[in-house]
Formats: C-alpha cells, sequence, structure tokens
C-alpha cells in the first residue's frame, strides 16, 4: 500500500485556507448538498480546456505563477496587466478589473479570480500537472447565466487560443 505524505494532507487539510477562490466553491451547506433524488442546484456548466507543453513542469510553473509573464499570452486578460497599489488590475471593456492570485504553491495550482468594475467575481481554476518530461495545463472555463451558446463557443476558443499562444511561446 502507497504511504500519502504529512506534506500531502497538509495541503488537503491547510489549501482550502490559502486557496484564493478554492474555499468559496467548496465550500457547502447542508441544504447545498446533494442527493440521490435531489441535485444540485446553482451549478454552472463547465468546459475544461487544456494544452499539452513539451517543457519541464518547473519551468512552465515558475514562468505561470508570476503574473507580470501573463501579459506575453492571457490576451483574456489584456495586455494592460499589471501591479499596482491594490494589486494586479487590467483594463477591460467595461472599466478596471482586479486579478487576485492563488500564492506560489507546489501543487500546480494557479488558481485566479478576476473581479470587475460591477464587483461581480469570477473564479477561474487553473492547473499545472506533469506529464511526461513536459506538463498538462488545464484551464476550467464556467458557463455565466445568460451567456448564449454562441458566446459560450466564442470565449472557449478565445481561451484555447491563449493557451495554444502559451505553448508555442514557451516551446520555443
Amino acid at each position: 500500500m502507497r504511504k500519502i505524505s504529512s506534506r500531502f494532507i497538509l495541503f488537503i487539510l491547510l489549501f482550502p485556507v490559502v486557496g484564493v477562490g478554492f474555499a468559496q466553491s467548496t465550500r457547502a451547506s447542508q441544504a447545498d448538498m446533494a442527493t440521490p433524488s435531489q441535485p444540485l442546484r446553482n451549478s454552472n456548466e463547465s468546459r475544461t480546456l487544456s494544452v499539452r507543453i513539451e517543457r519541464p513542469f518547473a519551468t512552465v510553473y515558475e514562468f505561470l505563477v508570476e503574473p507580470a509573464n501573463w501579459s506575453q499570452w492571457a490576451f483574456g486578460l489584456g495586455k494592460s496587466l499589471r501591479q499596482s497599489d491594490r494589486g494586479w488590475i487590467a483594463n477591460s471593456g467595461s472599466g478596471t478589473i482586479k486579478v487576485h492570485f492563488t500564492p506560489r504553491n507546489e501543487f500546480g495550482v494557479l488558481d485566479h479570480t478576476v473581479i470587475r468594475s460591477s464587483g461581480t467575481e469570477v473564479y477561474v481554476p487553473m492547473r499545472l500537472i506533469h506529464n511526461g518530461n513536459g506538463c498538462e495545463l488545464l484551464f476550467t472555463l464556467f458557463r455565466e447565466k445568460g451567456v448564449t451558446d454562441e458566446r459560450y463557443n466564442a470565449d472557449s476558443n478565445f481561451v484555447q487560443r491563449d493557451l495554444n499562444g502559451l505553448k508555442n511561446l514557451l516551446e520555443k
């Protein structure tokens, strides 16, 4: 039987406290819990998009964990992503947005939360995982209420283009 490391147990116990958005997305009251006869309500459709990157996990993680590098590939946040006295911000069509990033960790968690000028928070789970000598970046896109199929497909395509651009940038 495989022994579970104490670091892994510590991660499982502490990560919901330190992960940006993670604790909010996993916390559920008894009323929210699904039973076989009562499905969960208020969950959103999602797609997990991915890209395989033929570079070592550590190299890719070091690039991604630094938000200043995102303007080179994450055009969904725009080329205007910058650090201010209020944290990371970027320009959008509806005004200035704030972006909170998950702190550096050894697990490849790169989640971030975008806070629109309206105050609406959009949680974006993102994970980097080992894949042989390279790695795989997984990006989950939640469908927001009221978003049409056409818009959701366009958003998915836009994210995939960003991921492919990251791959091309890092594999040069």
